[in-house]
């Protein structure tokens, strides 16, 4: 995961997209590929964001896909 959200100050902004999960009161996940990272926040939270590199993101897909996670 990446310390920082954003490579430099003056570098163009990530375009964030909204799960179609999201329930759209404010609680929604983001996701943008920017930066050579696959970045995910919260849309009451935009300031806290995470970083994965894009082939431990698509692991990570893969097993939600496949129940590993599940409760």
């Amino acid at each position: 995961m990446s310390p920082c959200p954003y490579p430099s100050a003056g570098a163009a902004r990530p375009r964030w997209r909204k799960s179609s999960h999201s329930v759209g009161e404010g609680q929604c996940v983001e996701v943008a590929a920017w930066g050579g990272l696959v970045r995910l926040r919260e849309s009451d939270d935009p300031g806290a964001v995470l970083g994965a590199a894009p082939a431990v993101w698509a692991a990570f897909v893969r097993g939600v896909k496949a129940g590993l996670y599940d409760a």
